[in-house]
């Protein structure tokens, strides 16, 4: 018993440890962006504290390291605290809004579904790369990073080697749309929450990259209705999953028996996995949004309801700028030096060709609509 309290109490300072470096660089990112919005040329140079967040992150991994001492906080941070933040933007959406972004949003992610399947599979086939990581590739550029990657490497019989080479190249590739494509959506779109969103929530990988690509666009280009926007596009995407996975067991099963389906449990793809519970939370919230909105507009309970909902996004903000620290925390660079050159060129061509059709569907259904 003695022991078992030791145990657990090493366990809660090893990740004290790691969610205190991942809070104080949040912090160091947090003071130099607001330094840099106000010192500096004509006003300052203002840059997003997710932007300096994830490169601190970066930076830190890849120059001191993260000991084994720290990873079990940057792992709570980057996952239970990131959901938790991106949930809660689900207070900036409302049941309208929804709606209203709902066709064009399943539209834009149905074309992107199909050109990454597409593309994935004929570039691996083409550069000879092995089925399981075209597949894999495919299928975690399509929906949803390292979540579908995780889904399918077992009902796709992948081997553990192209399991880790898909993985390495979903979090590469993602983290590098993160960084670079908030700029292209600006240039492009000028404030125009609505298509940048979708853009954003179509064209770059991982649910945790989406959101920290919407949040250095909304703080960076002052539009915060991105965020929310880009968050329920990335939820249709999940939604894909439950479909994909079953129709992927399904060809597997063509090719011959797994002897090992039964421990795999191939076939069918468990709802916590096409539907992560903080996407939920996240539907959820803006149904709340709606209904607080609808039942106290008007009433003498409106100011304390805007205020509750200002501090809870206000909350979002921070738990999102820790959470991307984390992010950057898990990101080394000396994992790209482990993929060939193939893997990587099949990568980029993907990523590309799947933001491309993000940008062309957008640009042609904003032709005629008001999007």
């Amino acid at each position: 018993m003695t022991r078992g309290l030791a145990l657990s109490s090493s366990a809660a300072r090893a990740s004290l440890a790691g969610v205190a470096l991942a809070m104080a660089l949040a912090f160091a990112a947090k003071m130099s962006s607001a330094g840099l919005a106000v010192l500096g040329p004509v006003g300052g140079v203002p840059v997003s504290a997710v932007v300096l967040a994830v490169l601190l992150g970066i930076a830190w991994r890849n120059t001191f390291g993260v000991s084994s001492r720290f990873e079990p906080g940057v792992q709570l941070v980057a996952q239970r605290v990131l959901r938790l933040g991106i949930a809660l933007v689900g207070l900036r959406l409302t049941l309208a809004g929804m709606a209203s972004v709902g066709p064009i949003a399943i539209t834009v992610a149905a074309g992107c579904l199909a050109t990454a399947l597409l593309v994935g599979v004929s570039v691996g086939r083409l550069l000879g790369l092995p089925r399981g990581f075209a597949q894999l590739l495919a299928l975690g550029t399509a929906v949803c990073g390292c979540t579908a990657v995780a889904a399918a490497a077992p009902v796709l019989r992948a081997r553990p080697a192209d399991t880790g080479m898909a993985l390495t190249c979903v979090v590469v590739l993602g983290s590098a749309g993160m960084l670079l494509y908030p700029w292209l959506a600006d240039a492009l779109f000028r404030g125009d929450a609505t298509a940048a969103g979708i853009f954003l929530g179509t064209a770059i990988h991982d649910t945790s990259q989406v959101m920290g690509a919407a949040m250095i666009y909304a703080q960076q280009f002052g539009v915060p209705d991105a965020v929310p926007i880009a968050g329920f596009t990335k939820l249709l995407r999940n939604l894909s999953m439950l479909v994909l996975i079953p129709l992927a067991a399904m060809a597997a099963r063509r090719d011959g028996p797994d002897p090992d389906a039964a421990r795999k449990g191939t076939g069918a793809t468990p709802i916590h996995q096409a539907i992560p519970g903080f996407l939920l939370a996240f539907v959820l919230l803006a149904l709340l949004r709606t209904a607080g909105d609808a039942v106290l507009g008007g009433t003498a309970a409106e100011a304390a309801w805007s205020g509750i909902v200002a501090v809870a996004l206000t909350a979002s903000d921070l738990l999102l700028v820790c959470g991307m620290t984390a992010v950057g925390l898990s990101v080394s660079l000396r994992d790209v030096q482990t993929l060939g050159w193939r893997a990587l060129i099949a990568a980029v061509v993907v990523a590309l060709a799947v933001a491309c059709v993000s940008l062309l569907a957008i640009s042609c259904l904003s032709a005629g609509s008001s999007l």
